[in-house]
């Protein structure tokens, strides 16, 4: 899809959520319905409620309700739609997100894919390590999560979302996953 297209998801963000999902942007299918991680072949939605991150298993069309449980969704690239390499560089705005997360101040982000996390800190994917990432100072806790996305099926486990889920929800995690 081009990249010319305003606002293919709009964020889902308030004030003190204590999570953010990150994604680097909506799928065509996501585009499409305007519903985050719409595609059937995505996991997230399983996965959120697999973790025990969500009490249930939502929908994508209901994925305003998570507010109510505290939980927004953005995106790197608001204005681009499908694989990841078929975003344009220049859409994927990180200032802009870093500016998002500022102004909500989230008790922590999830980005949903290595590659977002290489985005945000300008690394390669093979220099990002699943689960909770070193501390910033003034800014929330990260973690980067396996992509729920079907195309990244072969790379696939649901224990960095448990650990996600862990942090969040007070339970204690092992020293060596900070």
């Amino acid at each position: 899809m081009p990249d010319n297209a305003p606002h293919r998801l709009p964020d889902q963000l308030r004030a003190d959520l204590r999570l953010v999902f990150v994604g680097t942007a909506a799928s065509t299918r996501s585009a499409a319905v305007g519903h985050y991680y719409a595609h059937p072949g995505n996991r997230f939605w399983r996965a959120l409620h697999e973790a025990g991150i969500a009490p249930r298993c939502y929908q994508p069309s209901e994925f305003t309700a998570l507010l109510e449980l505290g939980i927004g969704f953005t995106d790197l690239s608001k204005s681009g739609a499908g694989m990841d390499h078929q975003i344009a560089t220049q859409s994927f705005d990180v200032a802009g997100f870093r500016a998002k997360i500022e102004t909500h101040r989230p008790r922590t982000i999830a980005f949903t894919s290595k590659k977002a996390a290489s985005l945000f800190y300008r690394k390669p994917t093979s220099a990002i390590s699943l689960g909770r990432q070193p501390s910033m100072s003034g800014f929330p806790e990260v973690f980067v999560l396996c992509s729920p996305s079907g195309a990244a099926s072969g790379h696939w486990t649901l224990q960095p979302w448990r650990d996600l889920a862990d942090w969040i929800n007070g339970r204690t995690m092992p020293a060596d996953m900070c």
